[in-house]
């Protein structure tokens, strides 16, 4: 067995470098279908364990900032608001979409919410599942993680499932590193961008989840985000180019109305 699985791993290996939407040089080799189909299993699951929202005006909000979104990255992605008083929003593989109506109290308006929700599309986009499966799967799980994939039930399939980054509140710990978080401010800005949503309400979104955190065990969706002040930098630094592709947006009558 050991023979047969070496041959396909030192290929994988091999075939392992991929770029980001940023330019980031990335170590990814599980194929796309397989990430996908964690992420499907992970969102139905938690439909059945998390109670889904019959507000309509969530629905809608949520709906719609998703849609105007998601036109600029193409594809059919699914959008469910979960009933959670927890200020959390999350992306997964499959293209699917969770908000909390904890995350909906907390935000002043649809730019804010669209700041959230194109930070969690970037993390799909760029990939970052896939990346920090496959170095889990280097450094120590080996190909026993692609055969948990079809197993999602197992204790093996339910860290394989950790991978995709919903968090520990899904009993499931394996948040993204800082430098995914980085990546997927500076994609959701661009996204919210060209959606026609102004970018420049993304830096009072995360002041106002740095004080939503003060004296708090952190915010889930900040565990491990980089600082307060390095993603406001950032976010400032970026700012220039998110600023000329909203003006662009405007210009095409792209002006969303999801409030």
């Amino acid at each position: 067995m050991c023979k047969k699985i070496v041959p396909v791993l030192v290929i994988l290996l091999l075939n392992a470098c991929a770029t980001s939407p940023t330019g980031r040089t990335q170590f990814v080799f599980l194929p796309d279908t397989q990430i996908n189909q964690m992420g499907l299993q992970a969102f139905n699951d938690l439909k059945q364990q998390k109670p889904v929202s019959a507000n309509s005006q969530h629905n809608q909000l949520a709906s719609c900032i998703a849609r105007s979104i998601t036109q600029e990255t193409g594809g059919t992605w699914e959008v469910v608001v979960f009933e959670d008083a927890s200020p959390n929003a999350f992306a997964l593989p499959g293209n699917k979409i969770g908000v909390h109506t904890g995350m909906l109290a907390l935000v002043d308006n649809q730019d804010q919410l669209a700041a959230v929700i194109g930070h969690e599309v970037g993390h799909v986009l760029a990939k970052h599942s896939n990346e920090r499966a496959s170095q889990e799967m280097a450094v120590s799980s080996g190909m026993s993680v692609i055969q948990a994939v079809s197993a999602p039930q197992t204790v093996l399939g339910q860290a394989a499932l950790g991978m995709l980054g919903v968090g520990a509140q899904y009993g499931i710990l394996m948040p993204y590193s800082r430098v995914h978080e980085s990546e997927a401010d500076k994609i959701g800005l661009d996204l919210m961008a060209k959606a026609g949503f102004d970018p420049r309400q993304s830096i009072g979104l995360w002041q106002k989840m740095d004080r939503a955190a003060q004296g708090q065990q952190p915010i889930e969706f900040m565990s491990t985000h980089p600082s307060h002040a390095t993603r406001i930098q950032d976010l400032e630094k970026n700012m220039p180019q998110a600023m000329g592709l909203f003006q662009q947006a405007q210009a095409a009558g792209k002006q969303p109305h999801c409030n």
